[in-house]
Parts: C-alpha cells; structure tokens; sequence
C-alpha cells in the first residue's frame, strides 16, 4: 500500500514523485554517485538519509557526509569485516537492524532521498532477502527518491527500479597491484 503524495508548495522543497534508482555493476563509482545525488538533493532543499550496509564510517564519502552538521542523516549498519565466505550471526543482525531502522524512516516519512548504500550486495551475501529489499521498494511512499547500490543487483531489484545504472569496469589500475588509496579509491 502506497501513502499518498506529500502536498508541497512552491516554497517547500520536496518531490511530487519519486522514483527508483540502482546503481550496481563491476565498475567503480556506485556510492560517488550516490552520495553526489545526495548533495545535489541537499542543495535544492530535499532531506536526505543515507544507510550504509556491508561498510565502515573510515571513507571519504562518509567522513565529507558527517562534516555536513546533521544535515544528511548518516546510519551504518555494517562491520566492514564481511566480504567473502559465509556471514556471521552478528552481520545478519546488523543488517536486519538497518532494514527496521530504514523502514522506520520510510514510514515516517522524515526523508525526500533515501539512499540504500550496498543494499545489493546485503542481498546477494544473504544478509538481506531480496523480498524485504522489494518490500521496500513496493511500500515506499509515491513522493520518495530511493536509490540502492552495489554490485550484484538481484533481476528482480532491476525489475522494479525505475532508473538503472550499470557501471562498467574497462581497465583498473587495482588489476597492477595498486591499492585503495584514501581520497580517490575510499
């Protein structure tokens, strides 16, 4: 059940409809576009929530995102230990955590974008089931923006998003030995 769109006026910031974005593919840049909506989003007056799976607040996005005097709500429900293998109980219930907290903020209705950072790969690693993720995004209401990346995105995830964006990776300089470097990579 959709809630009906927010009433707003010509001084009022906010958005008559919303729509679904994924950001996903091998390539790099999923959260830099993200968190770059997010400022743009920030900019025009919009209230934005930004939630975080699978990651720790140690990247520039997030460090440049909590500098913003609570003006992006900024919630991490990830270990950053979790990337390969099986999970453990306690990253299940992180995840799970997030999903109550995030639907919580989808309910009340405080946020204009709300960005799901790593929700796909939540899916895909078995800390989200790809049904609660599409839950979310049957159940948002008409007027929100709401954005989900990482790789790995489900085909029914792709299915329901309205926008989707694949990024590509070509050549990397990580495939030569580099590693993450602070600022450009994190």
């Amino acid at each position: 059940m959709t809630a009906p769109a927010r009433q707003t006026t010509d001084t009022e910031p906010g958005l008559d409809r919303g729509f679904v974005h994924v950001y996903t593919g091998d390539g790099k840049g999923k959260t830099s576009a993200a968190v770059g909506l997010a400022i743009r989003a920030l900019g025009s007056g919009l209230r934005v929530a930004v939630a975080q799976f699978m990651k720790t607040p140690d990247s520039g996005e997030c460090r440049i995102l909590e500098n913003l005097d609570g003006r992006i709500h900024l919630a991490h429900f990830g270990s950053g230990c979790f990337i390969h293998g099986v999970p453990e109980n306690q990253d299940i219930l992180r995840a799970r955590q997030g999903y109550r907290a995030i639907r919580q903020m989808i309910d009340r209705r405080r946020f204009d974008l709300v960005i799901l950072d790593e929700a796909n790969m939540a899916v895909c690693c078995g800390l989200l089931t790809v049904d609660a993720l599409l839950d979310l995004i049957r159940s948002k209401p008409v007027d929100l923006e709401l954005v989900i990346t990482g790789r790995c995105a489900h085909p029914r995830i792709i299915e329901a998003a309205d926008l989707v964006t694949e990024m590509v990776e070509v050549k990397h300089y990580y495939r030569q030995g580099v590693k993450a470097r602070p600022g450009i990579d994190m």
